[in-house]
């Protein structure tokens, strides 16, 4: 079994037997709201601080990543926006959903894939393009609510408060934080938070495959056939594109490629 497999097999596995355990009512349903509850506000927040505090970024090629991040997720917004104008959905909350389709990534099953296939190295340089892919998607995302969802525009400083709300969000600032001050992740804090954070990845696929509703696709094939493509064909290619134009290589190169081919978050349909 070559590494490719030997790194996805267990993430498989892991979203499957969460969609079996949902599906086989293992546990009831309202634990299934708290998995989601702990991993999102607690276990991946702690995974987050911890592998951006200790990561030099000095020593990673963070800026080539951002700009190919940037890139690659304003060329999906851009068509996804071109394709509302083109009056691909009947109203504007549902353009949110597909956007937030095609936007959106998988953060639980990239990381697992980079640290299946480049170890500690993966989930570092994987966390450093899963904090800029968190941020600016946030961002986009909000943007996008504020116009075309139901809920209406309150000004800027209620739209700063939610961004800054987010706890992925707020991890990220303090790994990137810690990371740039030379202050680290400081002495007993780095075993409590790899403790904690140990437990985000398998928690997080879990909650991914009870998330999952084959049935729900029925009825909605134009809107989720626009997200796909974008998901699955805009965002490689333009990450192939950038990767190449800014001279990435390596495990950075990859993990940018692993973030971007990913399925969208179970979010997306909110």
């Amino acid at each position: 079994m070559n590494a490719f497999a030997s790194a996805l097999l267990p993430i498989m596995v892991l979203i499957f037997l969460g969609y079996g355990l949902k599906r086989a009512r293992f546990l009831p349903e309202q634990s299934w709201t708290g998995i989601e509850k702990l991993t999102y506000y607690l276990l991946f927040p702690a995974l987050l601080i911890r592998s951006l505090g200790r990561q030099t970024l000095a020593g990673a090629p963070w800026s080539e990543m951002l700009w190919v991040v940037v890139g690659v997720l304003l060329a999906a917004a851009a068509l996804l926006l071109f394709a509302h104008r083109l009056h691909a959905f009947s109203d504007g909350p549902r353009f949110t959903s597909v956007f937030q389709g095609g936007i959106r990534f998988n953060t639980y099953i990239a990381l697992a894939a980079a640290q299946g296939l480049y170890g500690a190295e993966g989930l570092a340089l994987g966390s450093i393009a899963a904090g800029f892919m968190i941020v600016l998607i946030n961002l986009l995302c909000v943007s996008v609510f504020m116009v075309w969802g139901k809920v209406q525009f309150k000004g800027v400083v209620p739209f700063v408060r939610k961004l800054l709300s987010n706890p992925l969000i707020i991890a990220c600032c303090i790994g990137w934080s810690l990371s740039l001050s030379g202050i680290g992740v400081p002495g007993i804090a780095t075993d409590i938070l790899e403790i904690i954070g140990r437990a985000a990845l398998p928690f997080g696929l879990l909650a991914v495959g009870a998330a999952l509703q084959p049935q729900a696709l029925r009825g909605h094939f134009p809107a989720i056939a626009i997200s796909a493509l974008v998901q699955f064909g805009v965002k490689p290619l333009f990450v192939w594109l950038l990767i190449i134009y800014f001279g990435l290589t390596g495990v950075a190169a990859d993990v940018l490629i692993i973030a971007f081919m990913t399925p969208t978050a179970p979010s997306a349909y909110i």
